[in-house]
């Protein structure tokens, strides 16, 4: 054969040959010599672009990927003693990719036919495709223990940190990994549960010292309770899931859906795509697809999987590690929708008018790939004109119609006017050995908005969805602030010169103006912390009760089912809804959703907790080195016993104690948040401008002690600035060494300073 084939005979031909790929293989098989060849070499490059093959080295292969977390069965050692493994769940219709295991020190020994769960990591330039990294034995679940080690005689023990755990664990020579003596150790459990004895463990990470920072985030899990470990029966459900196929889906393959995630992502959990509306009757407006992982699909109601997601209610996310909802077969694996990887989701197909209002939606459930994993960054790079490789050839037909329809989207979002608070978020940056490299503020980038606008309004589709067929869910609710909390920022923003309308029905327009009055002034900052103080905290309930932060009268998280139980059950809502299977929302699921708000949202509020003193003490961790350095910061709290400073480098909040405010006695006024000082009249308050001395930082509590050297420009008299030192003295009254003023000294600071808050208030009104 002499003519040139087409792209189909040649897409044909590489899957019926997958081992005759190359471009000799492929000339040879279809004739094709000479000058042939370059028409030959164009068609296949062209077939490359299209995404309909992929070059390794010389030749050709089916796109299709494996997931980066992966199910492998092990191979017996190759003539060089390396040890690979296959996948056991390639859908690819070409060749199996060869998969290098390389393993750790502490890695248990594996055998052929072993059957694991690994990372994987592909490669180019070598002869195998991927290098998998152990994750565990499929079938296995060794108990984690953490611990310190003790070193023996021969090998040593843990003693676990956990409260109430009164166990020890031996740890056989052999097994220690090189641990010393009072390290923080991790470890898991080593061959069968004796009866007799201590229990063997072997160690498989070396944390150091235990306040070091590297054990930061495992202290705050066991102290708050919060369940990293699964049983086994959750394991070995997770274990015997299978990827889900066509039958019963509808087929959203050739949907050029794309995942846009944080750069260090590990799971995926929705993905997007737009295009123009071909509806005459809606011109101008613009289709918006959303899929969201079909975990409802594995995860039943009442089996053990279920059971242990509703228990830990969400993920945990700490600046060195995820305490996951879901094992990672399910959360890395099978529920993550994988660049190249057929995944079952539910989509939800969003019309929106030019103005970016919504004019309709349908919910799918369907079997999709992603066309590309991308990350905020390189999808802003190439919007503002510097496109990578990688999202060069999307730019066309997937991005840029996805901004279209945000910029319509966009004009609704401003029309509605939800809270616009400007609180810049923190980033911990983690060397590799655990210590903070830096502290970064993340930047808000357009790409980020666009994926937070279409799941907001994801989620409004589903809570009007299940509204309309009258189905039970669970709401995300947000009440307006409490009329106490609301005045309390009146008279903030009055103090600062601004103004927050009163005597009508608050709505978050009115916020706004106040927020819009502040931005680029020095009361900006207190403004937005004031405001944020004023909001009561968003929790779950099946009461339709509305978000008043997105001033959204129907709301409901449904975009993230891998970390968070609500979306789970919103998503079995809509099965259920829509009759798509036995998989959707049961009577004992319905029964139980008051008791389930209830829990998820306490699991929330925990969960946030640990992440906020993980945070902490990393931030102390990394201010340690700095006692005696001074700072610039804004005062965040007033307290009776002393004045909350966020500082400006790192957003770390320090406590400046009230005997180091000066030498005089201060009035607390909880609720103006304000310290007035008997003697000078002075006040300090929210918002103030202040320098401040690094006076003790503690990693293990998270605790920043301060001391106050300038308020608003000035120097405090008194103060550390003026003593040079800490003073000791309680209240910072009376005489050097006395321990404070005398009752009667102190009746009459107290009266002084009523007196002086009554004229500092006549001056402001």
């Amino acid at each position: 054969m002499s003519q040139i084939p087409t792209k189909a005979e040649i897409l044909d031909w590489i899957s019926a040959h997958p081992e005759q790929s190359s471009k000799r293989d492929i000339a040879k098989a279809f004739g094709i010599k000479g000058a042939a060849r370059i028409d030959l070499k164009r068609i296949l490059r062209e077939l490359e672009d299209e995404g309909h093959l992929a070059k390794r080295k010389k030749s050709y292969r089916d796109p299709d990927r494996l997931p980066p977390v992966s199910v492998l069965q092990v191979l017996a050692p190759d003539g060089d003693g390396d040890l690979h493994a296959r996948p056991l769940e390639w859908q690819g219709e070409g060749a199996e990719p060869k998969i290098l295991l390389v393993l750790r020190p502490s890695d248990p020994a594996l055998g052929a036919g072993d059957r694991i769960l690994a990372r994987l990591q592909e490669v180019k330039g070598e002869a195998h495709h991927y290098e998998g990294r152990l994750i565990r034995r499929i079938g296995t679940n060794p108990q984690r223990i953490l611990g310190v080690f003790r070193k023996g005689a021969e090998g040593g023990r843990i003693l676990p940190i956990d409260k109430g755990a009164d166990r020890e664990w031996s740890v056989a020579p052999d097994a220690t990994s090189g641990a010393k003596d009072g390290e923080l150790v991790e470890a898991e459990q080593a061959g069968p549960k004796g009866r007799m004895g201590l229990p063997k463990a072997r160690i498989v990470e070396r944390l150091g010292d235990p306040s070091a920072p590297k054990a930061v985030s495992l202290i705050a899990i066991h102290q708050h309770g919060i369940p990293d470990a699964f049983p086994d029966e959750v394991i070995e459900e997770a274990d015997a899931m299978k990827p889900a196929g066509l039958k019963g889906r509808e087929d959203l393959r050739e949907l050029p859906l794309i995942t846009i995630d944080p750069a260090d992502a590990r799971d995926h959990d929705d993905a997007c795509f737009a295009e123009p509306d071909d509806d005459p009757k809606n011109k101008g407006g613009h289709v918006v697809w959303v899929a969201i992982a079909d975990v409802a699909h594995y995860v039943r109601s009442g089996t053990a999987l279920d059971r242990e997601a509703k228990k830990r209610g969400n993920s945990t996310y700490f600046p060195d590690r995820v305490v996951p909802m879901l094992p990672d077969r399910l959360s890395g694996d099978l529920c993550s929708l994988h660049e190249g990887v057929p995944r079952a989701c539910i989509a939800v197909r969003m019309r929106l008018d030019s103005a970016g209002e919504l004019v309709g939606w349908s919910f799918h459930r369907g079997l999709m790939r992603s066309q590309a994993s991308l990350n905020y960054t390189e999808v802003q790079e190439a919007i503002d004109g510097a496109p990578n490789d990688k999202v060069g050839p999307l730019m066309d037909d997937v991005i840029r119609p996805l901004y279209a329809a945000y910029g319509a989207a966009r004009k609704a979002r401003n029309a509605r006017q939800p809270l616009d608070l400007d609180l810049p978020e923190r980033k911990i940056v983690l060397a590799e050995d655990g210590t903070v490299e830096s502290v970064q503020f993340k930047d808000r980038l357009d790409a980020h908005r666009l994926i937070e606008e279409f799941m907001i309004l994801a989620n409004v589709c589903a809570g009007k969805e299940l509204v309309k067929r009258q189905r039970p869910l669970l709401f995300r609710v947000h009440e307006e602030p409490s009329p106490e909390k609301l005045e309390a920022l009146r008279e903030t923003a009055q103090a600062s010169g601004l103004t927050l309308a009163k005597g009508q029905v608050l709505k978050t327009s009115h916020l706004n103006k106040l927020l819009a009055q502040a931005a680029g002034t020095d009361q900006a900052e207190l403004i937005n912390l004031s405001t944020l103080r004023s909001m009561t905290q968003a929790y779950y309930s099946p009461q339709h009760i509305g978000h008043f932060g997105l001033a959204l009268g129907t709301y409901a998280h449904f975009t993230s089912p891998i970390r968070r139980y609500s979306d789970l059950i919103v998503h079995r809502a809509l099965i259920s809804g829509h009759g798509w299977g036995k998989d959707g929302l049961t009577e004992q699921d319905v029964e139980a959703l008051e008791a389930t708000a209830t829990h998820i949202s306490e699991a929330e509020r925990r969960s946030m907790t640990a992440e906020r003193d993980t945070t902490d003490r990393y931030l102390a961790s990394y201010l340690a080195d700095r006692v005696g350095s001074e700072f610039a910061g804004r005062i965040s709290g007033i307290a009776r016993f002393g004045v909350f400073v966020r500082l400006d480098e790192t957003g770390a909040d320090g406590l400046v104690p009230i005997r180091s405010l000066g030498n005089e006695y201060f009035h607390f006024d909880g609720d103006a948040q304000e310290l007035m000082g008997a003697d000078s009249g002075r006040i300090i308050k929210v918002g103030q401008r202040v320098k401040v001395k690094l006076a003790e930082a503690v990693p293990v509590t998270g605790g920043l002690l301060l001391d106050l050297l300038e308020l608003d420009g000035k120097a405090v008299e008194g103060g550390a600035s003026a003593k040079g030192s800490r003073t000791s003295r309680r209240g910072g009254g009376g005489k050097p060494g006395k321990g404070g003023p005398t009752r009667r000294k102190e009746g009459k600071a107290k009266a002084k300073a009523s007196k002086a808050r009554k004229v500092a208030r006549r001056r402001r009104g």
